[in-house]
């Protein structure tokens, strides 16, 4: 396939040559060089050319100094390259950001103030960031497609009613979604939890819904008294039944999951990966790169609302 190198030196020798003024001046099985006619968005050629306008970041990655007006040339991508998003320099990476509750004003490291996470936000957007899904990241993960540049997601966990009435409408306003872990326990469990109808309004909006357990119980410490075999059977429960809820209450195969206080072990592992997870998230700070196990990844807590602390967790590339 020929190098984007190569094809960005093509867009100087094809946009000062007047031998055509064709929308498609040069057309391959790999990609199209193609000159900008009235009012296309880079949402209407992925439209058009790659039959998703979601998938319009393949465009506005590939070109990324261009303004995309009337008669700009730009390459338009027709096979999915650099699956790992591993170059000379270094690799890609993705960070999880995982938030718990909002408020306007608060008092507790868990709390985000809604002024700091719009300002977050809005910094994300500013910068060109996309916000995906865990099953987006599972595909990455399994090297099955690439992502745009600058990928990260979003968690909220636990599944606070601040998160439908502070979060939702801030993430709504710039854009994004988010991935929602929620133990299933806490759910409609008083005013300050959210419910069931707003967890399939945030869904139908876009929102992903994972487990957070059926508790919140630490999965990795045994209870007074409590031999292996009890354990092992009340762990399974945990995650079986907080699954087994999602799945009715919300129409889905839950597939992603959060681990009560970002704990682990290998026994918690493989009761996971037997019940169906695929993805399984931590609090250990860190991106993700393609080769991460998907089952033991990295997040990133967003504990304060200053904006230079909040910038050094979406770095998406890191150098050999």
């Amino acid at each position: 396939m020929m190098p984007f190198v190569f094809v960005g030196g093509l867009f100087t020798l094809v946009s000062c040559a007047t031998m055509t003024s064709a929308p498609n001046i040069f057309k391959s099985d790999e990609y199209i060089i193609y000159r900008l006619q009235e009012e296309e968005t880079s949402a209407v050629l992925a439209e058009r050319f790659l039959g998703d306008k979601n998938r319009l970041w393949v465009i506005e990655d590939a070109n990324e100094k261009v303004s995309f007006k009337k008669n700009e040339v730009i390459v338009i991508p027709l096979k999915e390259e650099n699956i790992g998003g591993v170059t000379m320099d270094g690799f890609q990476v993705v960070p999880i950001l995982s938030y718990h509750h909002f408020a306007e004003d608060c008092d507790s490291p868990l709390c985000m103030p809604a002024s700091g996470f719009d300002l977050q936000m809005k910094y994300l957007k500013e910068n060109g960031y996309r916000v995906i899904s865990t099953r987006e990241l599972h595909a990455f993960l399994n090297y099955r497609h690439p992502l745009p540049k600058k990928s990260l997601v979003i968690s909220i966990d636990d599944g606070y009613r601040s998160v439908y009435d502070i979060a939702f409408p801030i993430l709504k306003k710039y854009g994004f979604t988010a991935t929602l872990f929620i133990y299933t326990d806490f759910v409609g469990a008083s005013r300050n939890a959210i419910s069931w109808d707003q967890l399939r309004e945030m869904k139908a909006a876009g929102f992903e819904v994972g487990s957070h357990s059926l508790s919140h119980a630490d999965l990795t410490q045994k209870l007074e008294g409590e031999d292996d075999d009890t354990y092992i059977s009340r762990i399974e429960r945990e995650l079986r039944v907080s699954k087994e809820i999602l799945d009715k209450e919300l129409a889905q195969n839950t597939l992603s999951l959060a681990f009560p206080f970002g704990r682990y072990d290998s026994r918690t592992l493989v009761i996971s990966e037997r019940l169906g997870y695929e993805i399984g998230a931590s609090v250990k700070s860190g991106s993700n790169p393609f080769f991460a196990d998907p089952l033991a990844l990295r997040r990133s807590q967003v504990l304060q609302d200053d904006l230079s602390t909040f910038v050094s967790k979406v770095k998406t590339f890191e150098n050999f």
